[in-house]
């Protein structure tokens, strides 16, 4: 029986496609990739494609989240959540870090537009959001941090960006993927009925058009997957073996350093004159030069022929460095 070559999909259809939304088609897939294709494009696209977010703001002398301000409606934390829900696009991409400052003064409520108003770099891309409501007399100076990352940070983490008493840093939500959905229906390939078409769903903010965004993600998984090589594969296997087997050298050396003279096959006189100049191990017996045993008390030609046997039997020379062996630890 004639067995089918791997399907693979022929192209990508791009079934609608805005700037907020998109359906993109796969076909055909083998039995089982479109949930292996579809769950991978799927938790890329929501965790690591890169947007702006507010991470920090300044209003007047408010030291912290939990304040108020004299003639604003909202309190701080109800501020700082409208905030969180702005969406942003940079319309020219130059430093990531950026600031803007709104002088709020003669208005009723402040909202998306008025920042979009406020800054040339920046475009709020749902201006009706309303961030707060105020008295008209209200005169107050707000200072917008913003910085660009990937997925969710705290809002510890973005504390150290300006050393300030009434800077009050935020949680920082960068995606600007706002939901993405994958089904998988059955297609055809000639007599066969059970391929796959992946169907990927695709809604951003608006900073992304929904291609650009199944791009980047395609692109990052092929940038993980491209280093996954039969010759990469073998030469980390080689390094490790490598590692391990000079691992199990240190540890047998080690050992057999730490062996006690006692232990030896040697002959009374040689291990006396030893043992009187203190010399317990066989590490502390490789450790010497030729000319250092010579000065031992007794110590003659024919210990010194013994011992040069026993340590060439072993593999060993003497003045050899045995401090990388740490054998006065346990």
């Amino acid at each position: 029986m004639a067995v089918l070559a791997f399907q693979m999909p022929d192209k990508v259809v791009m079934e609608k496609a805005d700037d907020f939304h998109g359906i993109f088609e796969f076909k055909p897939l083998e039995p089982g990739y479109g949930v292996t294709v579809g769950n991978a494009l799927r938790r890329v696209l929501l965790s690591s494609l890169e947007g702006y977010a507010i991470i920090g703001i300044k209003m007047g002398s408010v030291l912290h989240e939990f304040s108020t301000v004299e003639g604003v409606v909202e309190d701080v934390s109800e501020i700082i959540l409208n905030l969180k829900m702005l969406r942003l696009k940079k319309l020219v991409e130059d430093e990531s870090s950026q600031k803007i400052t709104i002088q709020l003064s003669g208005k009723s409520e402040l909202t998306g537009k008025d920042i979009t108003d406020a800054t040339n770099e920046f475009e709020v891309l749902n201006p009706e959001l309303v961030i707060c409501h105020m008295d008209e007399s209200v005169e107050l100076e707000l200072e917008l941090f913003l910085d660009k990352g990937r997925g969710y940070v705290p809002a510890e983490e973005n504390r150290q960006v300006e050393n300030s008493a009434s800077y009050i840093p935020i949680d920082a939500i960068y995606t600007p993927i706002k939901n993405v959905t994958y089904s998988i229906e059955n297609t055809r390939v000639e007599q066969k009925t059970d391929y796959e078409k992946l169907v990927m769903d695709i809604q951003t903010d608006g900073s992304i058009h929904p291609e650009d965004a199944l791009k980047g993600a395609a692109h990052l998984l092929m940038r993980h997957l491209a280093l996954i090589s039969d010759q990469n594969i073998t030469l980390d296997y080689l390094e490790t073996q490598q590692e391990e087997e000079v691992d199990e050298e240190f540890v047998r050396m080690r050992k057999q350093l730490k062996t006690a003279l006692s232990e030896m096959d040697l002959s009374v006189r040689a291990y006396n004159c030893l043992k009187a100049a203190n010399i317990r191990t066989l590490g502390d017996l490789v450790s010497l030069e030729i000319s250092d045993m010579m000065k031992f008390r007794n110590f003659g030609k024919k210990s010194l022929t013994e011992l040069e046997q026993l340590v060439s039997d072993l593999g060993l020379t003497f003045g050899l460095d045995i401090v990388k062996y740490k054998l006065d630890e346990d």
